[in-house]
């Protein structure tokens, strides 16, 4: 009766799994063919040992190897099934215990490779950062890398409903913008731009460029100016007051720009400083800001503006991120490769990241390490008893052969040295 299929493939489903398979068969075929051989001898020598007295000899040693070879044939066969398909009591072992034998593997790996001092001296052993440093920078991996960091900002562009993330935006804004007064934090920036002098460089750009508008638009000006005269004035008097008042202008901007004292400046300082002062302290200042807040971010046109704004960079965000030769997807490739590199060239921050690392893999294994051990108690208890032992006897059952094979060996010596012993100490008695 041929075997089932699950029985003569032993459940083999890949490539590594058929290689295994393919070595068990063929270590059998070996530990079969000397029982086989064992079997021919020990026939030839029955049947000529009358006739041929060393032949006992012979028998002896080939009779001891069948009895070997068997013996370890059962030993062997009885782990994984039951030997012949007779229920011999303690045979078909694995599949009988095997959730003992997941309980007992996950004890042992709890006890033996999860416990603290493995874990430490383990990490101890290796400077992960450092060959993490090695790994990603170069830049294939580090491409590698970037493309698993696009996939993940693309799944999550992907996964956001727009309108929770603009609420989500909309929240964050109104908790950490719009609801915080602005007066009395308005008023401290001001305070500290005025007393550390920030406002003069404003002032030296605007009088500088002021300027230079002015020189290089002397026409702009002066129609600005006559046009405030009355018709009246003689267009002399027009010109004489725009040349006048061009110059002047001119001059002031330049005083205002070179004399860090004059008095324009001066006057913009004091009136930074009570600005300042009044956002902090006066009521109705702050609340005439509260008011001009509130109105603008509840604006309807705000409001489209923002939801336009996110519309806009999320698509641009998903361009750049499908796109390998993007500059986003560059930059992020160029940056873990610096870091990369950081890390090998800095030990400071390789001895921190794995001590960090160390910290973080012990305090886990400390507290999940019964829970990881299960997995693997649990995984075995899952399995079907008979997949089971078809998955251990694929793995090991190469190994185990090598037992039937010395079985017969041994059982040959065995045989051979009992039957001379007892050829030379009762051959004196039998004379």
């Amino acid at each position: 009766m041929p075997l089932p299929r699950s029985r003569r493939s032993l459940g083999a489903v890949t490539p590594d799994d058929f290689a295994r398979l393919a070595g068990l068969r063929r270590m059998q075929a070996i530990a079969v063919g000397l029982l086989l051989g064992m079997a021919v001898l020990f026939v030839v020598s029955f049947l000529l040992q009358e006739r041929i007295p060393w032949f006992g000899y012979v028998r002896a040693a080939s009779e001891g190897g069948m009895v070997g070879a068997l013996a370890d044939w059962f030993a062997v066969t009885a782990l994984f099934r039951h030997p012949l398909g007779l229920r011999i009591p303690h045979t078909n072992l694995i599949s009988a215990k095997k959730d003992e034998i997941g309980t007992g593997l996950g004890s042992f790996i709890e006890e033996n490779f999860l416990a603290d001092d493995v874990v430490h001296d383990k990490l101890a052993e290796i400077s992960g950062a450092r060959r993490a440093g090695e790994w990603i920078a170069d830049r294939g991996h580090a491409e590698r890398v970037g493309g698993m960091i696009a996939s993940a900002g693309l799944g999550a562009l992907t996964v956001l409903d727009d309108d929770d993330v603009r609420e989500l935006i909309e929240a964050l804004v109104r908790k950490h913008v719009v609801d915080p007064e602005w007066g009395p934090v308005l008023g401290g920036a001001a305070e500290s731009f005025v007393e550390g002098g920030h406002h003069e460089a404003l002032l030296d750009i605007a009088a500088s460029r002021l300027e230079e508008w002015l020189v290089a638009h002397p026409g702009a000006f002066d129609t600005v100016v006559s046009s405030r005269l009355p018709a009246w004035v003689p267009s002399v008097v027009d010109r004489f007051v725009d040349s006048r008042l061009h110059s002047e202008a001119v001059r002031f901007a330049r005083n205002v720009a070179e004399d860090r004292q004059h008095p324009f400046r001066i006057a913009v300082g004091r009136f930074l400083g009570d600005l300042a002062r009044d956002l902090r302290e006066q009521e109705k200042l702050r609340g005439q800001l509260e008011a001009f807040k509130h109105e603008v971010f509840d604006s309807p046109r705000i409001r489209a503006l923002a939801e336009s704004t996110w519309t806009t960079a999320r698509a641009a965000l998903v361009e750049m991120l499908e796109d390998p030769g993007s500059d986003l997807r560059t930059r992020i490739v160029s940056a873990l490769q610096d870091f990369g590199h950081k890390l090998q060239d800095d030990p400071t921050l390789q001895y921190k990241i794995d001590v960090w690392v160390m910290e973080v893999v012990e305090h886990l294994v400390r507290n999940y390490r019964h829970d990881l051990a299960n997995v693997v108690s649990e995984t075995v208890q899952r399995w079907d008893a008979q997949e089971a032992a078809e998955k251990i006897e694929l793995q090991i059952g190469k190994d185990l052969q090598f037992i039937r094979i010395n079985g017969t060996v041994i059982g040959a010596l065995a045989g051979l040295a009992i039957y001379t012993i007892a050829t030379l100490a009762l051959s004196p008695l039998a004379a």
